[in-house]
């Protein structure tokens, strides 16, 4: 094994020697290979720095004696430094250390962030230069002859090798391979090797890219061969093996060791979060699956239980009588007096309303007409901003800070092109060699990218509002130029921004070689390059061609290139063109401006989408777009809400009539009462929402689309219950006048109308207690709403009742109520449809001793299925679900998780309160060498390594520690005027008045002062090639002052990995403020901090997520604040029956957590939309639920399963017509609406709601009555199994039923006893007939015997 590795060692050693010894004949120690410049480099044509080369010269180093090279060299170079006692040596004149030192201050506005790193790449630099053993491990390969303007001939040195021992190189790569940019929260590295970047970086690339004269800072070529341990190259030459300081050591006692965001092994150790909280499990099984089923299990065992108790006590004779009625309570008393007192009330109400309908119609009108004319006050909410978040919520108190001091978040106009089924190809860079490019990066696709942005940029759009045209550079972001600025200052990030948007620049073509390799650059090897390097202000080719925008900053590559694997930006799938608008309050003047140009915006990218079509996928939005979409669908859909009323009004008219003939029909019809019906719902809408208009109160479109759908269902159950009944009770009592009958009825119904719709408009105030403002807003309006439907339906609508009795009883046809039948007659019993088909089939069935326990089981069952189902719900509201199906948006959603490389910016912002300017202040912040491990960019950083749980994927710009660096003596960033009429004031790095007035003449923290003075000059200062940290553009915005220059607020940018649900965005949420308060708890403890000082996220998207934080625990608690009135109102009108009031709620209660479980099967998920319909969904139920359960406990029935079949048949049927059949028709409809929130959530939500309550209300809950229902209970001393009603109209019925009965049974006695007689009569007058007639017969007979005698006489005589 030895022997392979030295026959290894000596292979590569002989392989290392294969250059020319000739031009470097002698290698030793003190000797030097090159000596002084020969001028520039001829075979250089594009440096930042002047490429000025070394003459050739293989003589002894030169002494060094005190003066301004030794000075300069300690600055430079001092490990190059003897000791006080002993001589330097160098092989460098003054030109070339003053060149080594421009070249250093730009790699060292990069590099000085991290000390050892910035020490190591100068050591390089300074041993291959100005080392006294230079020629030890420098060969020299190629030389030119030159001669100078005196006729001097020299040797100028265009290539050389050195040799460094490939400890020395990794040492030196690996101080500097975690080296950050904070401008871009990238590395270091991208800019310093090449087309690797830093992710494919390694020692060797990084010195190759180095000693590469094509990079703009090399004067001339060097080969760095890098020699590993044990291996000698031979010829005498000896590798360099200097000392690298590792990125975690302090260069001196006095300095500090590079920071953990730029040095991994400076990081103390950081635990890793918490990862998110796996799924609830009981060892293999799913934890919540098996609750749920033990919960199950456990009701179901109470329930058999007491079954089981029940057919036992009844074996024993326990329970076959029916169960006796029980004597009221002093609490059933009294509540029997309030009922009482409440039908006595609608009794003679609606005697009275009946009576004089046409006055009561009037007054309703008038005070319909004169609360709706508040309408004109309306104000309509569409700002999803307004609608959803609290104004009061932290989000927006956060987001007013964020606005006020940095102003609203930028607009976002976006394109992005994608080209499917073109197939890629390889080009081979004689720069930077073989590169993949995918289909969509071709001349063809460029040339159409800058023709769509040349059209934008020239056109204009019209704000009519502001009577002006309104050009791009009017709305524009515009970093570089905000104050007047030209379309070309516009902030435009796209892939053709790194040839400035100029046609000529993607065509040029250039001529390079590189070492013996001759080749034609184009527009790939610049795209290669600055997707590499984007702050460069120069490629390195012959091109010549900067990297920045056409504005001035840089094109970040994953802003502009989407859909690419690792960072091979050239093989990215799509391109995107994103402009920034400035935004603006929206009633400022220039909002306007905004919307119109972005509506020219989107005409002109429909129309390059339609040309390029065949060729490209164009997908594209505006800021504007999510807002235009789902007002433009609102606007659509207005018909599709059309038609479901109309269905509604059709069904109405259609079952509210009770037909006995054909002849009838027009007679008997209720087209005009069920008009009339809707209209009164429709009257109660627009009442409502005018009065809260007049107080002030905005509405909303959802309210427009859901309250009435929630009015009509309350308000058409209580029309069936009301018309429904009057038809039953069709016959009135002999002297009884049509208003006393309705009067008579209306008592009867009323109270199960009042419990009702007292507990709905309870139930929504409390609802109205939501933070949400749409969920506030709608209950409110719902309950006003609801209160006045009662009001007007207890007295319009009685009136309209009575007025149709009177015209069906005049036989008056409906509608034209001047035509009738000529003759009125009987109506008798109309054709009946669900009470003979609940009374013969339901009833029976599902209430026999068997099928009982079945159907109590199988609710069970679901209802815990159900309880399930709702943990699987997702929160949230994905943007697509507000797009309607036909929306251009859904495709550009589509790409966005398709290829989007990075999410949106976050900022994290500080308040006022903290001390910036003093040492411990700004090491609190920075992130570079000497500041705190557990400072603001640290911690951020921190998290970026745990994208998984923070969701951040880029860490945080700093301007603190761009600052620092631009504050460095080393660099040409801040200078200071010394002498003339600028004397103090700030001199530009490209100005050459000021060289060496240096603001801080050494690297440390400023003072307190030094940082107050120069901040301002740093943010106004414009990058560029001399000094790129310049804050104009970057931070200029960043950093909010007062007049005096105190720091009022500052923000720090880092962007969120791409987020790809509404859950997804929660999350980013939640962990973007733990982190936030994490900080501010640490910077809190900075001495001179303000208690109040705080630190917070901060992205557009926050305020729009941050409901979903508390969605579920106010959807919890609101929905719970309706059912207690429910409960409460029913304990109170049903005679402090707690059995009823319980049976109620639990009903309700399974009907809500059914629907929420059905929610998850249909993919429905929970938000704040779904919240107001299922607080709708409350309404609903109480109208399925309370109806029923009020006639279970007024039923006279002797048992319980009797009371539970007469309320299911009795007003099961009417419940049925009037809230399931009312609903469903006008549902079914919205199936067919183009918007998909209305498919999802008025759709497939209120179909769940409808069929579930349904089911609960007419199957569940009777059967539920028949096992808890409360006894029969009656007065005191009182032993009969009926009951009688507690209701003075029907008491009074009663007693004058009971003696018109007994008359009648008297006259039918004295009927009977005339009869008789009259029979005894007529029977002896047949008798005498019967006698007359016989003795007629006699009579005959005796005549005929006298004929025959007489004709015997006349015979003899004759004879």
């Amino acid at each position: 094994m030895p022997g392979s590795i030295a026959l290894a060692g000596a292979l590569l050693g002989a392989l290392l020697g294969l250059a020319a010894p000739t031009l470097t004949p002698i290698h030793r120690a003190g000797y030097c290979a090159f000596y002084g410049e020969c001028g520039l480099n001829p075979e250089v044509n594009v440096s930042l720095v002047a490429s000025k080369v070394p003459c050739l010269s293989n003589t002894p180093a030169r002494a060094v004696r005190e003066g301004t090279l030794l000075t300069q060299l300690r600055k430079v170079c001092p490990e190059l430094v003897r000791e006080a006692n002993e001589t330097t040596f160098v092989c460098c004149n003054f030109a070339q250390l003053q060149a080594l030192q421009l070249s250093l201050a730009l790699s060292g506005a990069v590099l000085s962030r991290c000390p050892s790193c910035a020490r190591n790449f100068a050591n390089i630099y300074c041993n291959n230069i100005c080392s006294p053993d230079q020629s030890l491990f420098t060969n020299v390969t190629r030389i030119v002859n030159r001669t100078t303007a005196l006729g001097q001939r020299q040797l100028a040195v265009l290539e050389y090798q050195v040799f460094y021992r490939k400890d020395f190189a990794d040492a030196s790569f690996a101080s500097c391979h975690g080296v950050r940019l904070p401008a871009t929260g990238g590395y270091a590295l991208d800019t310093m090797c090449g087309r690797y970047g830093a992710r494919l970086c390694t020692p060797q690339r990084w010195l190759d890219f180095q000693g590469d004269q094509n990079n703009g800072l090399a004067p001339l070529q060097i080969e760095f061969r890098l020699v590993p341990n044990g291996t000698e190259p031979g010829e005498a030459i000896a590798p360099l093996e200097g000392r690298a300081w590792r990125c975690d050591q302090a260069l001196g006692a006095e300095e500090q060791a590079c920071s953990c965001q730029d040095c991994a092994a400076s990081c103390a150790p950081v635990p890793a979060p918490e990862p998110p909280r796996p799924p609830y499990r009981l060892g293999q099984a799913d934890g919540a699956a098996v609750l749920c089923a033990l919960l199950f299990a456990f009701f179901a065992l109470v329930f058999l239980t007491d079954v089981v108790a029940r057919r036992w006590r009844g074996k024993r004779g326990a329970a076959t009588q029916p169960a006796p009625a029980q004597p009221r309570g002093c609490s059933a008393r009294l509540s029997d007096a309030g009922r009482r007192v409440l039908a006595n009330i609608f009794c003679r109400w609606g005697t009275l309303v009946a009576g004089h309908p046409w006055p009561v119609l009037v007054v309703a009108l008038v005070l319909v007409a004169g609360l709706s004319a508040g309408l004109v006050k309306l104000r309509l909410t569409t700002d999803p901003v307004e609608l959803w978040s609290a104004p009061g919520s932290r989000a927006r108190r956060e987001k007013a800070f964020y606005d006020e001091h940095f102003g609203p978040f930028l607009r976002t106009n976006q394109v992005i092109v994608t080209a499917p089924g073109r197939t890629g190809s390889t080009y081979d860079s004689v720069v930077l060699g073989a590169k993949n490019f995918s289909g969509i990066l071709t001349p063809e696709v460029l040339q159409a990218l800058l023709e769509l942005q040349e059209r934008l940029a020239a056109t204009t759009a019209w704000a009519p509002v502001a009577g002006r045209e309104v050009k791009l550079n009017d709305v524009c972001y515009a970093p570089l130029n905000p104050e007047e600025p030209a379309v070309g200052d516009c902030c435009v990030n796209s892939v053709t921004q790194y040839f400035q948007n100029n046609r000529s620049h993607l065509a040029l073509t250039a001529t390079q070689t590189v070492g013996k390799e001759t080749g034609t650059v184009d527009w790939h090897d610049h795209l290669i390059y600055c997707v590499n390097s984007p702050l460069s202000f120069k490629d390195i080719t012959t091109l010549e061609l900067s990297c920045m925008a056409e504005y001035g900053g840089p094109v970040l590559p994953y802003i502009a290139f989407g859909g690419y694997p690792d960072s091979e930006y050239t093989e990215a799938e799509a391109l995107i063109i994103t402009y920034s608008l400035n935004n603006f309050p929206r009633d400022d003047p220039r909002y306007e401006w905004a919307l119109s140009w972005e509506s020219r915006f989107l005409e002109v990218v429909s129309d390059f989408q339609r040309t390029h079509g065949p060729n490209l996928s164009v997908v594209f939005m505006a800021e504007r777009s999510l807002e235009d979409e789902i007002n433009r669908t609102t606007v659509e859909d207005v018909s599709v809400f059309a038609v479901s009323y109309l269905v509604v009004f059709i069904y109405i008219a259609l079952a509210l009539g009770e037909y006995t003939a054909w002849r009838r029909v027009l007679v008997e019809s209720k087209v005009t009462l069920a008009l009339g019906g809707i209209v009164v719902v429709l009257g109660a809408v627009l009442a409502s929402m005018g009065f809260l208009a007049l107080l002030g109160l905005s509405s909303s479109l959802i309210i427009l689309e859901v309250v009435p759908f929630l009015v009509l269902a309350v308000g058409a159950d209580n029309i069936f219950i009301f018309v429904q009944e009057l038809q039953q009770q069709a016959q009135r009592v002999p002297g009884e006048r049509l208003e006393q009958q309705v009067g008579r009825v209306l008592a009867q119904v009323a109270p199960s109308m009042l419990l009702c719709s007292l507990s709905e408009v309870i139930c929504f105030l409390l609802g109205s207690l939501s933070s949400m403002p749409a969920v506030r807003t709608f209950a409110l309006t719902a309950a006003v709403a609801i209160a006045f439907d009662f009001l007007l339906q207890i007295s319009g609508f009685v009136a309209l009742v009575a007025l149709d009795a009177r015209r069906q009883e005049a036989a008056r046809f409906d509608v034209c109520c001047c035509c009738g039948l000529a003759k009125a007659g009987p109506a008798g019993p109309g054709v009946r449809l669900l009470r003979p088909l609940l009374r013969r089939c339901c009833a029976p069935v599902l209430l026999h001793r068997l099928a009982r326990p079945g159907l109590v089981l199988l609710f069970l069952l679901v209802a815990c299925a159900g309880l399930y189902l709702t943990l699987q719900v997702p929160v949230g509201l994905d943007q697509e679900l507000a797009m309607p199906e036909d929306s251009y948006m859904l495709p550009y959603f589509a790409a966005l998780k398709d290829y989007l490389a990075v999410g949106v910016p976050t900022y994290f912002v500080t308040t006022g309160g903290y001390n910036f300017s003093s040492p411990a202040g700004t090491n609190g912040i920075c992130s570079s060498a000497g500041c705190d491990g557990d400072s603001l960019t640290h911690t951020i950083q921190y998290a970026t390594r745990f994208s998984n749980v923070s969701y951040l994927a880029i860490p945080a710009t700093s301007w603190v520690d761009d600052f620092l660096d631009w504050l460095n003596p080393s660099s040409r960033c801040c200078r200071i005027h010394w002498y003339g009429n600028q004397s103090g004031q700030f001199c530009p790095s490209t100005s050459s008045d000021c060289s060496g007035n240096k603001c801080i003449k050494t690297n440390r923290r400023p003072t307190v002062e030094e940082f107050e003075r120069f901040l301002p000059w740093f943010l106004h200062d414009r990058p560029n090639l001399q000094c790129a940290k310049g804050g104009l553009g970057a931070y200029d915005t960043a950093v909010s002052m007062d007049a005096n220059g105190t720091i009022l607020a500052t923000r720090f940018m880092a962007y969120q990995r791409p987020l790809r649900t509404s859950q997804e965005y929660t999350e980013a949420l939640r962990a973007a403020r733990a982190l936030a308060e994490k900080i501010t708890t640490t910077l809190r403890q900075v001495p001179g901090t303000h208690p109040d000082f705080q630190v917070f996220p901060y992205t557009l998207t926050y305020v729009y997520y941050e409901q979903y934080l508390t969605v579920v625990a106010e959807g919890l608690l609101t929905l719970a604040m309706c059912l207690l009135p429910t409960f409460g109102v029913s304990f109170l009108l049903l005679g402090m029956d707690l059995r009823s009031s319980a049976a109620t709620v639990i009903t309700i209660t399974m009907i809500l957590v059914d629907t929420v479980g059905a929610m998850a099967l249909w993919d429905i998920p929970y938000n704040a939309v779904a919240l107001i319909n299922l607080v709708a969904a409350v309404g609903i139920s109480v109208e399925f639920v309370s109806h029923i359960t009020c006639a279970f406990a007024h039923s006279t029935k002797p048992t319980r399963v009797e009371r539970a079949a007469d309320a299911m048949v009795n007003m099961g049927s009417k419940v049925v017509a009037g809230v399931a059949m009312t609903n469903l028709p006008g549902i079914v409809v919205l199936a067919f609406a183009k918007a998909q929130l209305i498919q999802i959530f008025f759709f497939r939500l209120n179909l769940i709601i409808t069929l579930v309550g349904l089911a609960h209300g007419l199957i569940f809950l009777p059967v539920l009555l028949s096992y808890m229902g409360p006894n029969v209970q009656l007065p005191l001393g009182d032993t009969t199994a009926e009951l009688a009603h507690s209701n003075p109209c029907f008491e009074a019925k009663e007693k004058d039923e009971a003696k018109k009965d007994e008359a009648k049974e008297k006259d039918v006695a004295k009927e009977k006893d005339v009869a008789k007689e009259k029979d005894v009569a007529k029977q002896k007058d047949e008798a005498k007939e019967d006698v007359a007639k016989e003795k007629d017969v006699a009579k005959q007979k005796d005549e005929a015997k006298e004929d025959v005698a007489k004709e015997k006489a006349v015979v003899p005589g004759q004879g």
